[in-house]
């Protein structure tokens, strides 16, 4: 079986929440609920030769995981003075991580009753 690209795959972790749409702005895929971002796919921006995601995190977890695990996450530029994090996408990627981090995001941006139905996941 061949391996998803990680779009394909953050694509499947985003569509699942509910009522997530995917829109292109600035020329990447992005992930909305109710028309407000809560996630964005970046393929070679700006020349970079880098895949990264970018979402919304907790208070203090940027800082956290940027200190923790710098080859892997970064402050983006234009939403990372909002807490946003960057997740560098290229090599082993801990998918279970990253669907966590796209979950956590979800909740941040969605009305409470969409993020309320997380919560009744298996597991959560």
């Amino acid at each position: 079986m061949a391996t998803k690209k990680p779009l394909e795959r953050v694509r499947a972790i985003c569509l699942a929440l509910p009522e997530t749409t995917e829109k292109v702005a600035w020329g990447e895929p992005t992930f909305r609920v109710k028309d407000k971002i809560f996630a964005q796919y970046e393929d070679n921006h700006h020349g970079s030769g880098r895949i990264e995601l970018w979402c919304k995190a907790p208070d203090g977890l940027q800082a956290v995981l940027v200190a923790a695990e710098p080859e892997r996450f970064f402050v983006p530029k234009y939403v990372g003075h909002k807490g946003w994090i960057g997740i560098r996408m290229e090599g082993s990627v801990d998918w279970a991580h990253v669907a966590e981090l796209l979950r956590d995001s979800y909740r941040m941006t969605a009305p409470k009753g969409l993020a309320a139905q997380l919560q009744d996941e298996p597991g959560r």
